[in-house]
C-alpha cells in the first residue's frame, strides 16, 4: 500500500502516530503532481517550497505535542484558485488577474490553524462561472477515469487532484453545483454545506449569497473531517456521523429541475440504485415534487449575471475575458440596481416555498447530473455564449436549486456505467442538519462501498 492509498483519516492517524511524517506525505504528493499533473490538469500553481515548509512546520508540532491534534494534522489539503492564499499567487483562473495577496479567504485562515498543507492551487474556469474547467491560463481539467472527459467545474482542478492520487481531500467552493458536479464527473464525494456555516470573508458575499465552500474527497468521513477543519469544529462532524440512522422520511425525484431535458438512462439507473436501497434499509421513500418551477429559472439567472457585473476589472480586463464571461457580464450590466434587488427577493420566494413544500422530509434524493460526464470542448462554445450556458444548464439541472435554498447537499459515487464512466448521486438534507446527512451518507458508502475503484492512472 502507498501513501496515496491511505484516505485522509488514516493519513492524519499515521502522522499522529508518528508512522509517517508530513514531509513524506508532501514528497510523495509533490511526485506524483510532478507526474500526472500534465496529464489531469489538477493544479494551476504547485507551491513546493511552501508545501515543504508547512510540513516540517506540522511535524515539529508532532514531535512537541503530549496528546491532541487537529484532526487532518499534517495532511495535504489543495486550494482552489479562486481563495485568496496569502503569499501565494493567485489568477481566479483568469489571463486577466494575476496577484499575490497579502491575506488569506477565512476558509484558507482555518486550513492552516487546521495544521495542514497546501501544495498548491487547483485549476478552475475564468472565475468560476463555467461548469467545465477550461482555462486559459492551465491545463483543462480532466476526470482521470477517461482523459477525453473533463473533470467538470468550477472545482474541476480539485476533483481531478483527489480522483487521481494527487490529494486525499481538497477544498473547493460550490455557487451552482461547483463541487457536486466535478465530484460526480470525478468518481469521489462532494459535500456543500449549509449556507453560512463557513464564512466567505473577508470579500463579500455575492448577489443572494449563493456561494459556499464544501469538500472533495474519497470517502463520506474524509468529507466530515474536513468540514470540522473548514469551521472551526475539528472532529465534530466526523464524530457525528451516526453507527446506526433511524427510519427517515427520505423524498426522491428524477426529473430535472432548471432545464427541459432527458437524463441519461445510466444516471436514472444510479439514482433507482440508491432510492431502492434507502427503502430497503427501512427508510420511508416517497416521491416529491421539483422544488422549483422552470419560471423561477430566470431569477437565479439574473443574480449569477449580476455576481459576473460586479467583479471589478478594468476596460482593458474586459477586454481580454472569455466569451461566455463577457456574455454573463454584458446581461449583467443591463440590469438595474433595483432589478438585481428584485431577481433577489424572487429567487429567495422560491427558496422559501421549496423549503416549506420539503419540510415533512428528512433528506431528498435526485440524480447528481443529467449526462455522464462530458467530453473536453462538448459544453464550451466560445462563438455562442449562450447556447454554452444553455448546454451547462442541460448538463447538470439538479444542483443549483439548492444553492437557491441554501441546504446542505452532498453527492457519492454510487455506478459506474459498462464504460467505467461515474455516476454520482445527489442527497441534499434540512439546513444544518450537516450530521444526519452525513450520517445517511454513510450509510449509503457502507452498503455500496466504493473506495478500492480506482482510474487506470492511480
Amino acid at each position: 500500500m502507498e501513501l496515496h492509498d491511505l484516505t485522509a483519516v488514516e493519513q492524519a492517524s499515521g502522522i499522529r502516530r508518528r508512522e509517517i511524517s508530513s514531509t513524506e506525505l508532501v514528497e510523495h504528493y509533490l511526485r506524483r503532481i510532478d507526474s500526472l499533473n500534465e496529464a489531469v490538469g489538477a493544479f494551476a500553481l504547485v507551491d513546493e517550497s511552501g508545501a515543504r515548509a508547512q510540513a516540517a512546520q506540522a511535524d515539529r508540532a508532532v514531535s512537541q505535542a503530549d496528546s491532541w491534534l487537529p484532526v487532518l494534522h499534517g495532511v495535504t489539503v489543495p486550494v482552489k484558485d479562486l481563495n485568496l492564499t496569502a503569499g501565494v499567487r493567485t489568477r481566479f483562473g483568469t489571463s486577466v488577474m494575476d496577484l499575490v495577496p497579502d491575506v488569506d479567504d477565512d476558509v484558507v485562515g482555518r486550513l492552516r490553524e487546521g495544521g495542514t498543507v497546501m501544495t498548491g492551487k487547483t485549476t478552475t474556469p475564468e472565475f468560476g462561472f463555467p461548469c467545465y474547467t477550461e482555462s486559459d491560463i492551465g491545463p483543462y481539467a480532466r476526470t482521470p477515469w477517461d482523459l477525453a472527459r473533463g473533470a467538470g467545474g468550477s472545482s474541476g482542478g480539485a476533483a481531478a487532484a483527489v480522483s487521481a492520487g494527487l490529494a486525499a481531500v481538497a477544498q473547493g467552493s460550490d455557487g451552482g453545483g461547483s463541487v457536486r458536479i466535478p465530484a460526480s464527473c470525478c468518481g469521489l464525494v462532494g459535500l456543500k454545506p449549509t449556507r453560512g456555516l463557513i464564512s466567505n470573508g473577508p470579500l463579500p458575499d455575492g448577489p443572494g449569497g449563493l456561494v459556499v465552500q464544501g469538500a472533495l474527497a474519497r470517502t463520506v468521513a474524509d468529507a466530515a473531517a474536513l468540514l470540522g477543519v473548514m469551521t472551526g469544529t475539528d472532529d465534530g462532524y466526523l464524530r457525528a456521523i451516526a453507527p446506526e440512522v433511524p427510519s427517515l422520511v427520505v423524498g426522491c425525484y428524477s426529473a430535472p429541475v432548471i432545464a427541459d431535458t432527458v437524463p441519461d438512462p445510466q444516471v436514472l439507473v444510479a439514482w433507482q440504485k440508491v432510492t431502492a436501497l434507502l427503502e430497503s434499509l427501512g427508510h420511508r421513500v416517497i416521491e416529491v415534487e421539483v422544488p422549483l418551477a422552470l419560471s423561477d429559472v430566470p431569477h437565479f439567472e439574473r443574480v449569477w449575471s449580476a455576481a459576473a457585473a460586479g467583479i471589478p476589472l478594468t476596460e482593458q480586463q474586459v477586454e481580454g475575458l472569455r466569451p461566455l464571461t463577457r456574455w454573463l457580464r454584458e446581461r449583467g450590466e443591463a440590469l438595474t440596481e433595483q432589478e438585481i434587488a428584485e431577481a433577489v427577493a424572487l429567487m429567495n420566494r422560491a427558496a422559501s416555498a421549496a423549503l416549506r413544500a420539503s419540510q415533512g422530509v428528512d433528506v431528498i434524493v435526485t440524480p447528481t447530473l443529467a449526462q455522464v460526464p462530458a467530453l473536453v470542448g462538448a459544453l464550451r462554445d466560445d462563438d455562442d455564449p449562450a447556447g454554452d450556458f444553455e448546454a451547462q444548464k442541460a448538463f447538470t439541472p439538479y444542483t443549483s436549486p439548492y444553492n437557491m435554498t441554501g441546504q446542505p447537499a452532498i453527492t457519492l459515487p454510487v455506478h459506474w456505467t459498462d464504460d467505467d464512466l461515474p455516476v454520482g448521486v445527489q442527497l441534499i438534507g434540512r439546513p444544518l442538519q450537516e450530521a444526519q446527512l452525513l450520517s445517511v451518507a454513510a450509510q449509503v458508502e457502507a452498503a455500496l462501498p466504493w473506495i478500492q475503484r480506482h482510474p487506470e492512472i492511480w
